[in-house]
């Protein structure tokens, strides 16, 4: 199974007194990590997109790029690249680069996003969510495979006999399509015979097999092969040295961010039993020591038919960057370990 860690360059600094410079200073952490990530053998480093004040990755494919000019060999994506906002042509073009760059390591994981600031700031009606999604994703499949492509559609302008450059590195460019919990997102994956990353950060994991078994289903009954229908799991996690120390270092900027979501989206405060619950055997998320988070991640992967990816959301409890990097040490030498010998 692949190990990694998804981050949405978020930073520890309080936000209304935050600056350019701290910001400055908390990219080039962000690439460290990136950096230090690779050299402790994790297998993909993935950006969020995001255009609110607590995040940084509004503009992923140039992160990904900054971090492709320092490591060797883990693999780089977004997570996810909000296509319903964004040019499938540009998109494409952006990773094609990035594969250039990284040799060979790029990836692209597409969604519609668990926020919606996207659509006012590029003109875009919430009315259309959906349906500009499948459009664009349509598209963006397409240019994979084409050099040369002809295309029309509701909400972009056609392309007659157009061809889009650069060309990847990768004879085929991975793009996954990542979900939460929408049966017809689940169906869309299988139905097309692409990868599914799926974003699981609350409730209990099992939860999610009926629709895993719809996109196999789906997968299936539009021909593709068992083999080519890979599912991941993105889901919030830390790891420490002890399971004490990993809940006191994780829990309050935890709580602190999903409370302040939570208000948004008329969710209740989070509590220190519903964290409890949640980082149960069967719950989400996964803050513990090293064996036990491996133990879990296996148990999820049962749970779910097997899985061939999984990866860590840690930058959303502001945690320090040498929390991270001690976070990022552990997996690699020893949470993957266990995983990977089961």
């Amino acid at each position: 199974m692949e190990i990694g860690i998804d981050s949405f360059a978020a930073t520890s600094m309080h936000l209304a007194t935050r600056t350019p410079a701290d910001d400055a200073f908390a990219m080039a952490e962000l690439i460290d990590r990136m950096k230090f990530a690779d050299e402790m053998g994790l297998d993909v480093f993935a950006i969020g997109e995001h255009y609110r004040k607590e995040f940084l990755d509004s503009a992923n494919i140039v992160i990904l790029a900054a971090a492709a000019a320092r490591t060797k060999r883990i693999r780089l994506s977004s997570a996810v690249t909000v296509l319903s906002s964004a040019d499938p042509v540009r998109v494409f073009q952006n990773f094609a680069t990035l594969d250039l760059i990284s040799h060979g390591r790029a990836e692209i994981c597409v969604g519609r996003g668990s926020f919606t600031e996207s659509f006012p700031l590029f003109g875009l009606n919430l009315h259309d969510y959906d349906e500009v999604f499948t459009e664009k994703l349509d598209l963006l499949l397409q240019l994979r495979a084409q050099e040369v492509v002809t295309w029309e559609g509701k909400f972009r302008p056609p392309l007659h006999q157009q061809a889009v450059y650069p060309r990847p590195l990768q004879t085929t460019l991975p793009i996954w399509l990542g979900v939460g919990g929408t049966p017809a997102s689940f169906a869309r994956a299988g139905t097309l015979g692409i990868p599914l990353m799926v974003a699981i950060i609350g409730g209990e994991t099992h939860r999610f097999r009926p629709l895993v078994d719809l996109y196999r289903k789906a997968g299936a009954q539009a021909g593709h092969p068992p083999e080519q229908l890979t599912v991941g799991i993105h889901s919030l996690g830390y790891v420490a040295e002890n399971t004490e120390q990993a809940i006191e270092e994780y829990y309050s900027g935890y709580a602190e961010t999903f409370t302040r979501i939570g208000k948004e989206r008329g969710w209740p405060p989070v509590t220190r039993g519903h964290f409890a619950a949640q980082n149960g055997p069967t719950g989400a998320l996964l803050v513990g020591n090293p064996e036990e988070v491996a133990a879990k991640i296996i148990r999820h992967s049962n749970a779910l038919g097997g899985i061939s990816r999984f990866t860590f959301q840690m930058d959303n409890a502001k945690l320090t960057h040498a929390q991270l990097l001690n976070a990022i040490k552990l997996i690699g030498t020893r949470v993957s370990p266990i995983v990977n010998q089961s």
